[in-house]
This record gives structure tokens, sequence and C-alpha cells, in this order.
């Protein structure tokens, strides 16, 4: 197995680690959880930023890894989304919103592999998982030490703010891949 594929499992395995620390802390105190479970998400974040340029780079791009590479994305980010939404830390309708893009984006990826079609991730759709990736972030750090300070206030509008910037991307990049994708689509239907 190559370090690519080393590494996306690696993401995987990390997001249930992710999921026990968020359930370890709480709203009313143990905060340093909500910092763990922060620190975690980033470390299973963080390899997404060069694991395929790696795997392509060193010639050593595998189905597995074409598979595995977008699960883990989706996993980690739509775990930490519902999650949030579970505490009430971001509001439901858009977590459905961003998690609905990406089964629809999944499934039309799905339905072009089975044509043996490739439908090619784009700028707007990384953009939007970084954007996530940073709201998840900054929602987590305000529920911890910073609770009841200024610092909570800016880091409550930050995450706020970045909230609504993935919905907006997620709906953005999905139009976007309709249309930028067209011509494959037409093939498939």
């Amino acid at each position: 197995m190559n370090i690519a594929n080393r590494l996306t499992i690696a993401r995987i395995i990390l997001v249930p680690v992710f999921i026990v620390f968020f359930y370890r802390g709480n709203p009313d105190g143990a905060w340093i959880w909500n910092i763990l479970a922060a620190v975690v998400f980033v470390g299973a974040a963080l390899p997404d930023l060069f694991d395929g340029r790696l795997a392509r780079k060193r010639g050593i791009v595998t189905s597995f890894g074409k598979l595995a590479d977008p699960i883990a994305d989706k996993l980690l980010v739509c775990s930490a989304l519902i999650l949030l939404a579970e505490r009430g830390w971001v509001w439901g309708v858009l977590v459905i919103i961003m998690v609905g893009r990406e089964f629809i984006i999944s499934g039309l990826r799905l339905i072009a592999a089975a044509e043996g079609l490739v439908l090619a991730a784009d700028t707007l759709g990384k953009l939007k998982t970084v954007v996530q990736i940073v709201a998840v972030v900054m929602v987590l750090l305000r529920q911890g030490p910073f609770v009841g300070t200024t610092f909570e206030t800016v880091l409550f509008w930050i995450g706020e703010v970045l909230i609504w910037a993935s919905v907006v991307l997620s709906v953005w990049s999905c139009v976007n891949y309709f249309v930028s994708n067209r011509a494959v689509l037409k093939k498939m239907f």
C-alpha cells in the first residue's frame, strides 16, 4: 500500500477519534475535549491538501485512492457538521443543504463512473471544503476556554460567516458542477 493510500486510511480512522473527543466535550464544560476534537479534525483534514498531489507526482494513483479520498473528506466534514447541528451550534437546515450537495455530487460521480466517465473535482468544490473545515474549527473553538470572553464573540461571528459561506459555496459549486460537466452529463442521460 502506498503512502497516499495510507494517509487516506489514517484520515478515515481519525473520524471516530474525532467523534469520541467531540462527545467527551459538552456545552457545560470539559472544553479541553472540544479543543482536542478540533486538533484531531484538523489533523484528519490537513493530509487532504497533499495526498492526491503526492499520488499524482509519484505516479502512484490507485482506484482505491480515487474512491477512498473523497469518502474520507465527506465522512470527516459531514460527521462534524451533523454533530454541530445535533448540539445546536449550527442550524440543521444549513447542514442538510451542505450534506445534500455531497450526496448529489457523489451520486453523479457514481453514475458517471458506471458509464466509464470521470467527473473531476473543481476549484469551487475544493474551496467549499476548505471553508467548511475552517468553519467547523471556529465553531468548535468558540465552545472552548473562550466562553464568556470577547474572543468567544469573535469566534462566533467568524464561524457564523464561514458556515453561511459554506452553504453558498455548496450551492454554487453544485450548480457549477452541473454546468461545467453538462457535456458529460448528456452522455449519462
